[in-house]
């Protein structure tokens, strides 16, 4: 069993960053794939970034690419979500997920590809 948690989100302006860290309870995230997710009020969840867990592979969604970053940590049980220039749009609850991963090198973008999420942390862009 993997327990996450979610940390980081809160309010900024637009144009302003925030870090988000996923953190695994009691295990680090070798040999796990882990990813980021998104969800507002009234839609589904979707896919925003995801790292392979030797970190080789990243992924990231086109409405983030060039303004978010997915990198692991050193201590090996955090992995962050560096977002800048943030939008209004890019306002929602934030879930970080993983899974065993096959391979070093294999990086997951469907949310059903993943077995444990985290409660999610908010993230709200202020005009």
């Amino acid at each position: 069993q993997v327990q996450l948690v979610e940390s980081g989100g809160g309010l900024v302006q637009a144009g302003g960053s925030l870090r988000l860290s996923c953190t695994a309870s009691g295990r680090t995230f070798s040999n796990y794939v882990v990813g980021w997710f998104r969800q507002t009020p009234g839609k589904e969840r979707e896919f925003v970034a995801t790292i392979a867990w030797d970190g080789s592979t990243t992924l990231q969604a086109n409405s983030v690419k060039g303004r978010f970053t997915i990198s692991r940590g050193s201590a090996k049980n955090t992995v962050y979500l560096q977002m800048n220039s943030l939008k209004p749009e890019d306002t929602a609850i934030y879930y970080c997920a993983a899974n065993p991963a096959p391979y070093s090198n294999t990086a997951y973008y469907t949310e059903t590809d993943y077995q444990y999420w985290g409660q999610g942390t908010q993230v709200t862009v202020s005009e």
